[in-house]
């Protein structure tokens, strides 16, 4: 089976961690993530964090869709070979979806984008209130099935995880994420948290230490 998925797997990107195959299992179009060696950790050290990881990532993607946060499916774990076997998503990437809007088209009030922006906001709530660090909340790992629903993908940086301030991370990385990929997002973002607040039971700590982790932003782009 496992050299059957070598033959078909089609390379479709590349992260710091690990390459992203498109391929089948068990007839079904998949997606493959294999974490690759790296050369200046200690084979044996690498051997076990690659194998731990990758572990970690599908007990994850379990846990958020237990949560009610939809996610990829997991078909197979290979810790072995440090590969995750996922469900393939078909849809736009976030990213890909604001880009195709024009600046009057985000600047204005619809029915669609506050549904994005709702369920952005809850979703991010449920995944922190189940105590799930995202990691690398951005608007390339949001997707938007055919169907409308969000998807969170790449939890490959992902963690359990209480503490508001990671929470509050979390929430910083996708700011920047919208205001420096995506202009004239604020008001979207201002929906996000909003949402975030109505869904969240956990949310007042983590809002305060958001705009913690925003000075301490503002004072590394000032000083350097």
């Amino acid at each position: 089976m496992q050299e059957q998925n070598a033959a078909l797997k089609i390379m479709i990107s590349q992260g710091a961690e690990a390459i992203v195959y498109r391929t089948t299992f068990l007839q079904k179009s998949a997606i493959m993530k294999e974490r690759f060696l790296k050369v200046y950790r200690h084979p044996a050290l690498d051997t076990k964090l690659r194998s731990r990881r990758t572990i970690t990532e599908a007990r994850l993607l379990a846990k958020s869709k237990r949560l009610g946060v939809d996610v990829p499916s997991v078909y197979f774990v290979d810790p072995l070979n440090n590969r995750l076997y996922l469900e393939e998503i078909i849809g736009l990437t976030v990213k890909q979806y604001l880009y195709n809007l024009s600046p009057s088209q985000i600047e204005e009030e619809s029915s669609e984008l506050d549904n994005l922006t709702q369920n952005i906001g809850r979703t991010i709530a449920l995944l922190h209130d189940g105590e799930v660090i995202h990691g690398d909340l951005t608007t390339s790992n949001l997707m938007i099935r055919e169907n409308s629903s969000l998807v969170v993908i790449d939890f490959g940086l992902s963690y359990a995880g209480s503490l508001p301030e990671d929470k509050a991370v979390d929430l910083y990385v996708l700011e920047k994420a919208f205001l420096s990929t995506h202009p004239n997002t604020e008001r979207l973002m201002e929906k996000i948290l909003a949402a975030y607040g109505r869904v969240s039971n956990k949310c007042a700590q983590v809002l305060i230490r958001l705009e913690q982790v925003r000075q301490r932003g503002r004072k590394k782009i000032a000083f350097g």
